[in-house]
């Protein structure tokens, strides 16, 4: 029996997309979202953030590349990809990674809207065989 996951995350963009392109001329561009989680009460508020790395393929790349920037809040929706490794000092450490199926520009992290603009951009989608939520009927 086949399996399948998705994972949704909403977080600002930490650095600009990084744009290159396979052997076989497929465009990736790859980014990171930070999602912060707040949590406690008064004096014990606390925060943690998670980076997550992002990789679009294909037109969702290109339309990457031309949107996003540093500071954005997105939402992004993909298949998990997780990797253990040791680092240079031989400690243990895991990455995740989301291969985006679609993406949803939400705004800056100054709640002006991305690049001055407003804060809706659209949906875009099309990651892997075409797939959109915005298709979906309801």
């Amino acid at each position: 029996m086949a399996g399948w996951s998705q994972l949704i995350v909403l977080g600002n963009v930490g650095r600009d997309p990084e744009m290159r392109y396979t052997q076989s001329g497929v465009a990736v561009c790859s980014f990171s979202v930070a999602v912060t989680r707040r949590f406690g009460t008064g004096e014990q508020r606390q925060e943690k953030t998670v980076w997550v790395r992002v990789s679009c393929w294909n037109k969702l790349a290109e339309t990457a590349n031309q949107y996003v920037r540093k500071g954005m809040q997105l939402m992004v929706v993909g298949s998990p990809e997780v990797s253990a490794y040791l680092d240079k000092s031989g400690q243990p450490q895991a990455s995740l990674e989301l291969r985006a199926d679609n993406f949803q520009m939400l705004g800056s992290r100054d709640g002006q809207g991305g690049q001055g603009q407003g804060g809706d951009y659209g949906d875009y989608g099309g990651g892997q065989g075409g797939d959109n939520l915005g298709d979906i009927p309801f």
